[in-house]
């Protein structure tokens, strides 16, 4: 836990250089998100949940260059497209979107350049232990997501013209203004522009603390045979 604490500190302490280079990449991806309402309703909310681990590998990308000091523009993340967006793209898109505990061990197929095959043990290495941490920092960012995605769709009902106002009864069983149906995914759209780089972070901080810890207790084995104790 103290790691998520850590990764969203990590988060905030990049901001200025993290958000726009996640802007320039996500805003697209939404906006043709947003534009598949036409189709169905519901279709946004699904596209973007479903790219989100895709969204989620040019965070990283930016993340694990200011862990060591340095700073992203969009140039660098061009640059590195085939290896942050295109490599293990069908990948990313079906086993790491079913995972809860992705944010954990996106790093061993994206930094440590390991297949999916062949990270398997490494992958186990890197959950073992920080499996269930894992998924209560993801419960805990679902949780943040619904309720932030509620407030934000709530102004519909607040700024509405007088006499215009959605019936929340309505909107309850089923029947949804437009203007409401459409709020939710646009709400869901600047929610997850806002929140999904804190929830990479914090993900990526509890991989930097078991690689300490792993890395760690390699010395000290080798301390050990070094000294016959």
């Amino acid at each position: 836990m103290e790691a998520t604490d850590l990764g969203v500190r990590l988060c905030q302490a990049t901001a200025r250089t993290l958000y726009p280079v996640h802007s320039a990449v996500t805003l697209p991806v939404l906006i043709l998100a947003l534009a598949s309402f036409e189709i169905a309703p519901w279709l946004p909310m699904l596209a973007i949940w479903w790219v989100k681990p895709w969204l989620d590998r040019t965070v990283l990308f930016v993340l694990s260059r200011a862990a060591f000091g340095q700073t992203t523009s969009v140039s660098h993340v061009w640059a590195a497209q085939r290896q942050v967006w295109w490599s293990r793209l069908w990948f990313t898109l079906t086993v790491q979107r079913l995972s809860l505990w992705r944010t954990l061990t996106q790093p061993v197929y994206q930094l440590e350049g390991l297949s999916p095959w062949s990270a398997r043990a490494r992958v186990k290495q890197i959950r073992r232990r920080n499996a269930w941490a894992a998924i209560v920092m993801t419960s805990t960012f679902v949780s943040a997501e619904t309720a932030l995605t509620i407030a934000l769709t709530s102004l519909t009902y607040w700024f509405a013209p007088s006499g215009q106002t959605p019936d929340p009864m309505s909107a309850l069983f089923g029947d949804v203004p437009g203007l409401l149906s459409f709020a939710f995914p646009v709400a869901y759209a600047l929610v997850v522009l806002f929140l999904e780089p804190f929830y990479v972070a914090a993900g990526f901080a509890m991989y930097l603390n078991r690689r300490a810890e792993l890395e760690a207790w390699d010395i000290e084995q080798e301390f050990r045979r070094a000294f016959g104790q």
